[in-house]
């Protein structure tokens, strides 16, 4: 995950706050310019219109691309006050130019709305929230218990592979008897019980009402009338 995923991964951009801030727009997106750390490094930031922030740093010394930044092996007091500054200087932007949102997907948080729509349930974050770990939970009003549950994790997980695109993913729950819905985007139950669980990516492989269908199932299933 880079730093600019890890500060707006679950930030939506609001463009009349990003023109009141600076940006500007350009063939290859909104941009924006500045310098940090006393003027020793500029940043240029381009949102690209499907949202996905762009960062490149330069060392005002010598004009060059400050590598250090990017490189896990380099963890010296200074490369660390550099990320440290940078990062401060992107959630600055991000508490000025977004809007939070529960998930990272533009079809997770289109499904939240949709469950709340349907249901009358927000998630909840049982295990806290971050940019690392922000898995939410779905559960009946009346007995607590989830019956849906939205993570973000590797792809490769789910295709044991070593695929490390992150994407998000929503565990239901199945009747066990019924015909498989195994499918392209349809994957037994990552961290769960294969037999009663699955879990679905949520990265537009299936619509919308796909996805709402097998929530519907999994509300019925988990619902107090059924029995374990």
């Amino acid at each position: 995950m880079t730093i600019e995923e890890k500060v707006f991964g679950r930030k939506r951009f609001l463009p009349e706050a990003m023109a009141a801030f600076g940006f500007r727009k350009t063939d290859a997106g909104s941009v924006y310019e500045t310098e940090f750390m006393g003027g020793d490094f500029s940043v240029t930031l381009i949102v690209t219109e499907n949202g996905k922030v762009e960062g490149t740093v330069l060392d005002n010394m010598n004009g060059e691309v400050y590598a250090p930044l990017r490189a896990e092996s380099f963890n010296g007091a200074y490369v660390n006050e550099v990320r440290s500054a940078y990062e401060a200087l992107l959630n600055a932007v991000a508490q000025a130019c977004c809007r939070e949102v529960p998930f990272a997907s533009d079809q997770a948080n289109r499904i939240a709305d949709r469950i709340f729509a349907a249901y009358g349930v927000h998630p909840d974050f049982p295990w806290g929230r971050s940019p690392y770990d922000s898995a939410g939970t779905f559960r009946h009003a009346d007995s607590g218990k989830w019956f849906a549950l939205i993570m973000n994790i590797r792809r490769g997980l789910l295709a044991k592979n070593a695929d490390g695109t992150m994407i998000d993913v929503i565990n239901l729950k199945i009747n066990p008897d019924a015909e498989s819905p195994l499918k392209n985007g349809v994957y037994p139950a990552y961290h769960m019980n294969h037999k009663s669980w699955i879990t679905v990516t949520l990265d537009d492989t299936l619509s919308d009402d796909a996805v709402m269908g097998l929530v519907e199932t999994s509300f019925r299933m988990t619902g107090k009338k059924v029995r374990e």
